[in-house]
């Protein structure tokens, strides 16, 4: 097919975004000519995050449910309504020949229309524990692509395929580690870790960072520190490298020994695809408790250490104690690199590009 379109929906949350525009990137790559439009809700990040990477996006009025009995999800269930109708009509004007759902509440009304015009739907699943959408979506799904394996307690075995992750090509760009420390103005001669918690911050890791800088320091080990905007306390220069958020994440990766990080999909996958030793403190407030079963994927294989994020003050001892632990750290450098799914986003325009033939 020369010319195909293809509608994209997913959002909330730039773990539903960015894997959403990395599909349609290589899309793009491999049919030059082919139209898209992404679907988003109304007032979230993706109606602004979208047309930034240059992408035509129409809101729907949908809105998340609320996990606990509510009144007010009498207001979401009409909210879906109004937007499956919307999806619909702006289906039958695009007419694409796919629908790729990446995830977040507005995947269900747009890939629920789809698949009620018999479109061709991929559905993509990051974590280890699925979404509700994607739950929904799954029963008339024509295609299941999932971050992690053995997904087949939430989906139709015959329809999975064990892809990976969308992964930024930047990451995946080879970078010296010597010249990745100088660009953070770190010391060649002492061990790197690279702490995130997300652009937002995460609090407890932030806590148990603060309070083992000058143990770390003690034991020649330095940072690279991703706080968060929520985190505004200054930080002196002799640890490291501090900012609220770093977008060259490609050299952060390649400076660092180890990495601490919640246990996102796409942090995971980037971490794998790395090799890299991490540490993996899952959010407590995420729905599910889905980080917990991500990181079990890989903890459980002995691929990274889980931390449970109420045992944030032990974080600075377990990076020394890993980081002096050559055994440890190349222990974890082997076991993770069955994880990493280096083409995931090829292989995920693959199977989209069977579906449409």
């Amino acid at each position: 097919m020369k010319n195909p379109k293809f509608i994209l929906s997913g959002g909330g949350t730039g773990g539903h975004i960015f894997p959403a525009v990395a599909i349609a990137n290589e899309l793009k790559n491999v049919y030059p000519n082919a139209q898209f439009l992404f679907i988003g809700a109304l007032g979230r990040m993706e109606m602004e995050k979208i047309p930034a990477e240059g992408y035509e996006i129409i809101g729907l009025p949908v809105q998340g449910l609320k996990r606990k009995l509510s009144i007010a999800n009498i207001k979401v269930a009409w909210s879906f309504i109004k937007s499956y109708f919307k999806a619909k009509q702006i289906i039958n004007k695009f007419k694409p020949n796919a629908a790729i759902g990446t995830g977040g509440y507005v995947s269900l009304p747009v890939l629920y229309a789809a698949q009620s015009k018999k479109i061709p739907t991929l559905i993509w699943e990051g974590n280890g524990y699925a979404g509700l959408a994607n739950k929904i979506l799954s029963k008339k799904a024509t295609i299941i692509s999932t971050g992690l394996p053995h997904m087949d307690t939430f989906f139709p075995k015959e329809k999975i395929h064990f892809t990976g992750n969308p992964i930024r090509q930047s990451i995946l760009e080879p970078i010296d580690k010597t010249v990745a420390q100088n660009h953070f103005n770190l010391d060649s001669t002492k061990k790197t870790v690279f702490i995130t918690g997300g652009s937002l911050g995460a609090k407890n890791i932030n806590k148990g960072i603060k309070a083992s800088l000058q143990e770390l320091h003690n034991q020649n080990i330095q940072v690279i520190w991703q706080t968060g905007k929520s985190y505004t306390d200054p930080v002196d220069k002799k640890f490291g490298h501090t900012s609220q958020f770093i977008y060259e994440m490609n050299m952060a990766y390649n400076a660092a020994d180890i990495v601490v990080s919640r246990a996102g999909a796409l942090s995971i996958s980037e971490i794998c695809a790395l090799y890299k030793p991490a540490i993996l403190i899952p959010s407590p407030n995420v729905t599910d408790d889905h980080q917990t079963k991500n990181a079990l994927a890989l903890s459980e294989k002995e691929a990274a250490i889980l931390l449970p994020d109420s045992d944030y003050a032990l974080l600075g001892k377990l990076i020394i104690d890993t980081l002096s632990n050559q055994e440890k750290m190349d222990s974890l450098t082997k076991a993770i690199k069955p994880f990493a799914k280096l083409k995931s986003t090829e292989n995920i325009v693959k199977l989209i590009g069977k579906m449409i033939a």
